[in-house]
């Protein structure tokens, strides 16, 4: 490590102590709220809300100190969380451009390990940008047309699993994770990149994938990135900081760093490989993964036709891919996984689903792929998928921080400490607020008493009524699984549509059992399986192929 960037360090931790000392010892009206006591002044509740299995804790805390508390972070700094509709309305929503992804000009985890993509941009004129030319590519229209795509996808992934299983064998266990990252990561590449990472003949996907699958696992490791980025942006260039996090002295700070570093090179390899075949013309394209049709070459092309003010860097271009697939493989590879597990353990769900999706191919021995308009559409098979989004958001909890003082309204008054209650929460310029998006989703004064349970049956009859009077800004089905806003997830349709192709294709292909051995759910930036007391992305199911 070089001694300007020690003495940078030096600099920044002192003067992160000096604020935090001096806002521990200040007093805020948002004081008032009720919350869980922290286990010491130095760590406050970190212990608590950063392991693999804190999603229990924060369930615990929403349901004991209701839609809006306060925890404490290090040296007593306060984290105000939110789940409260009215209050989700007004920080996504009503008063976006109040609450930022961080504060002042400092850079982000994600602005320095993937670069200016969707995912790191704090919002204005940078994001409005990215956010102009990519809503086309993920529109309703554009989705119809890539159908075959997925479906095509789908198809050798059956293959590739039914080459693996004897026929006449017993059910046989299967890492169903690792299938569904591999599945999703091709999707994305030849449906959003043009670009083929698997032909899943060998037994795991490629350096990329792999890379991409362990990105938000090795994050969760360690709390250095997430903790010191900010301050080191006050001195250091986001260059510096990867240069730093590369010579850290903990093994898993460089692991981080070096995934990312794998997933910038062969993201601006694919960018320049892209760009070399628009040259040599549209009837060139045709020929190529993604027929020409894939979000990049379109992205490329209307960057090209531009004016220089909207056009995009190659830095925003290449971030822009490496954003693109990792949240979009491991939220929905994931909620795959999810999906069948919970299928594995509710076998009546399983065997409704399947008659459901046998009658819409034309029975079993046609097994025709059924079209956009019809797959999107059947009811059951999109009753699992909400309610599994619904009570399982693969994304638990978003950040945001007000850029100058504030009030938020609350739909129903908070729990003070006192006994009282507060209708509104000033807060003041700085202050860092979480909305916990499942909290909001099992919410059981909307949902019922029954919110937390997993039950398609009720998305087939109307929702309560609590539900539809709270407005809840959720873009997906009274839902924030998706988030809401201008920030709101671009690829939510797109990823409803792999979700309900590859159960189209295997639940029809495939019976799936739970195995003996324990699941565990992980929170990390995105919840993900490992099996018993391993932290390693994994799902073993029980698989056997369906009699022809």
């Amino acid at each position: 490590m070089s001694l300007g960037i020690l003495a940078a360090l030096c600099a920044v931790i002192l003067y992160t102590l000096g604020r935090l000392c001096r806002e521990a010892f200040t007093h805020y009206p948002h004081d008032a709220l009720r919350g869980p006591q922290p286990q010491s002044f130095l760590r406050g509740n970190q212990k608590d809300f950063f392991h693999p299995q804190a999603w229990k804790r924060w369930a615990e805390w929403a349901a004991t100190y209701g839609s809006a508390f306060i925890i404490r972070n290090i040296l007593g700094a306060r984290i105000v969380v939110l789940y409260d509709p009215k209050a989700i309305h007004a920080v996504m929503v009503k008063d976006q451009n109040i609450w930022t992804k961080g504060s002042g000009r400092s850079s982000t985890v994600f602005s320095v390990l993937l670069g200016p993509g969707l995912l790191s941009l704090r919002g204005g004129e940078q994001h409005r940008r990215q956010r102009k030319m990519l809503n086309p590519v993920f529109s309703v229209a554009h989705l119809r047309n890539m159908t075959h795509i997925f479906y095509h996808v789908a198809h050798r992934v059956d293959k590739a699993i039914k080459a693996r299983l004897p026929t006449t064998a017993p059910a046989q266990e299967v890492d169903i994770n690792d299938w569904m990252s591999r599945a999703t990561l091709e999707m994305l590449g030849q449906a959003g990149l043009g670009y083929s990472f698997d032909d899943f003949a060998g037994d795991s996907a490629d350096e990329y994938g792999e890379s991409i699958k362990l990105f938000f696992p090795h994050l969760a490791r360690t709390r250095v990135p997430a903790i010191t980025v900010r301050q080191l942006s006050w001195l250091l260039s986001d260059s510096a900081i990867r240069t730093y996090f590369r010579t850290f002295p903990s093994a898993t700070v460089r692991e981080v760093q070096r995934t990312s570093d794998t997933m910038a090179t062969r993201s601006a390899a694919i960018v320049q490989q892209k760009k070399a075949a628009l040259e040599k013309g549209d009837a060139a394209l045709k020929h190529e993964v993604g027929e020409g049709k894939d979000i990049m070459s379109i992205c490329l092309r209307a960057n090209m036709a531009t004016t220089p003010s909207e056009r995009l860097s190659d830095e925003e271009l290449v971030a822009q891919m490496s954003t693109f697939i990792l949240a979009g493989m491991d939220t929905t590879a994931n909620a795959l996984s999810r999906i069948l597990w919970l299928l594995a353990a509710h076998p009546d769900v399983q065997t409704r689903l399947r008659a459901e999706l046998v009658e819409a191919q034309g029975g079993a021995r046609a097994r025709a792929d059924v079209p956009y308009d019809d797959l999107v559409k059947l009811p059951y098979l999109d009753a699992v998928c909400r309610e599994t989004l619904r009570v399982y958001a693969p994304v638990l909890f978003v950040s945001r921080a007000a850029a100058e003082d504030t009030v938020i309204p609350l739909s129903a008054p908070a729990p003070t400490r006192d006994g009282g209650a507060m209708s509104e929460i000033p807060v003041a310029r700085g202050t860092t607020v979480l909305l916990l998006l499942q909290a909001s989703n099992v919410n059981p004064a909307l949902w019922g008493a029954d919110a937390a349970e997993w039950r398609p049956e009720r998305w087939l009859a109307p929702l309560p009524a609590a539900v539809e009077d709270a407005r809840v800004p959720g873009v997906y089905a009274h839902l924030m699984t998706f988030a809401a806003g201008a920030r709101a997830c671009i690829g939510f349709k797109f990823s409803q549509l792999e979700m309900k192709v590859v159960l189209a294709v295997l639940l029809t292909s495939f019976s799936f059992e739970l195995t003996d051995k324990e699941v565990r759910w992980n929170m990390s930036a995105v919840m993900y399986p490992s099996m018993e007391d391993s932290c390693k992305p994994g799902l073993l199911l029980r698989v056997k192929p369906l009699k022809e």
